[in-house]
Parts: C-alpha cells; sequence; structure tokens
C-alpha cells in the first residue's frame, strides 16, 4: 500500500449486511487505524512471523491516510451514526445498491466516496442517460463545496461498469461519451435489418465473434 505514494486514494471498509449499527464497536475499531503513512509503516513494522512475503516500509514524505466506510444494515440509518462518523473525519460510502441495502447520502468528510452497484440490477444493470446524468448532477454539488469525489462502478457482471465511468467522468468534462459495444451493434443490426441469434448476442458481449480465439 505504501509503494503507491502519492496515487494512494482513500481506503474503503465495508462492513456485511448481517452487521448492526454498533457506535462503540466502530470508534474503537477506527481509534486503531492509522491517520498518516509514517503511522502505517510503524503498525506494520509489528508485524511477525506470519508476513512470509516481505513488506514495503518505506514512507518518502507522510501522507495524511483517509477512509470511507460502506454498510448495509438498516440500523445504520440513524443520526447518530453520522455524527460518530463527522467526530471521527471518516466519510460515509454513498452506495447504489439497486435497492437491496439503505442508501445514505450525508456528507462526514472532506471528500466523497460513491460507489454504483446497478441502476435497476444489483451488480448487473448499467446505467443509463438519465441516471448517469443524475450522478454528473451529484458530484458536480459535492465538489462545489470543495471536496474530492470518488466514484467506482461495480456493475461488472455485463461489462457496464468501465463504459458508465467513462460516460459519467464525459458529463463532468472529462473525455468523451461512449457507446456500449452490445448496444451498439443491436442497433447497427436493426437498422440493417438483420436479426442476430441469442448465442451470437452472447458471444459479441465478451467481445468475441464466430470463429475467433
Amino acid at each position: 500500500m505504501l509503494a503507491l505514494e502519492q496515487k494512494l486514494g482513500p481506503i474503503l471498509w465495508q462492513l456485511p449486511p448481517q452487521l448492526p449499527f454498533d457506535a462503540e464497536r466502530l470508534e474503537a475499531f477506527f481509534a486503531l487505524l492509522p491517520r498518516t503513512t509514517v503511522a502505517a509503516a510503524e503498525l506494520a513494522r509489528q508485524h511477525d512471523h506470519r508476513v512470509r512475503h516481505g513488506s514495503y516500509l518505506e514512507v518518502r514524505d507522510d501522507r495524511r491516510l483517509r477512509y470511507a466506510l460502506e454498510v448495509r444494515h438498516e440500523t445504520f440509518d440513524d443520526p447518530a451514526f453520522v455524527r460518530l462518523l463527522r467526530r471521527l473525519d471518516i466519510a460515509l460510502c454513498v452506495a447504489d445498491t439497486a435497492g437491496k441495502w439503505p442508501y445514505l447520502e450525508d456528507v462526514t468528510a472532506d471528500f466523497v466516496y460513491v460507489r454504483l452497484h446497478g441502476d435497476k440490477r444489483l451488480y448487473v444493470s448499467g446505467y443509463q442517460s438519465a441516471a448517469l446524468e443524475r450522478w454528473a448532477a451529484r458530484v458536480a454539488a459535492w465538489r462545489a463545496t470543495g471536496r474530492d469525489v470518488f466514484v467506482y462502478f461495480d456493475n461488472d457482471v455485463k461489462v457496464h461498469a468501465p463504459f458508465d465511468a467513462m460516460n459519467l467522468a464525459a458529463r463532468l468534462g472529462h473525455g468523451k461519451r461512449v457507446s456500449f459495444p452490445l448496444a451498439a451493434r443491436r442497433a447497427a443490426e436493426a437498422r440493417r435489418g438483420i436479426a442476430v441469434p441469442r448465442a451470437t448476442w452472447d458471444r459479441w458481449r465478451w467481445g468475441r465473434t464466430a470463429g475467433s480465439r
């Protein structure tokens, strides 16, 4: 981790959906975490013989470490939880989980951490233009307050994530909009009046064509 140096971003902790809100447990856990890279190196030097492959402990510049927390139990929808994160300077992860787990959007640190797991179906569905416009507006509003904003797409079952990421970035002035390849192929074939079998679409979805390897 320390070898990333200036490229090291916030560190995300994700809690399982069966773990409810426990203020004392959370506070005790976050008290254990190093808040700078120098402190992290000092902590890492305490490792025992079970670390057999060496460790990178060089720190050229002492940098601040930032943390985000993603929660999935309904009991975290509690003002006490938000107050705790703000006091400890931990970002609440804004997680879009297609309605499976609670959606929380409180800003609790000097940066915002977003995970987009799927618009309609968890890990599967992509984000259509209207949804990306809404997220772009949120990101722009957070950035207007002087905060760094980190957005990660986790809807990768159908390989939507990289294309959604590029299209969101384009709406924020970075790069150009791109078409999802499968949708582009379907549209092209539809214009030409060609009916394509489902098996062929499945091969194209993974970047293959008939007879290719």
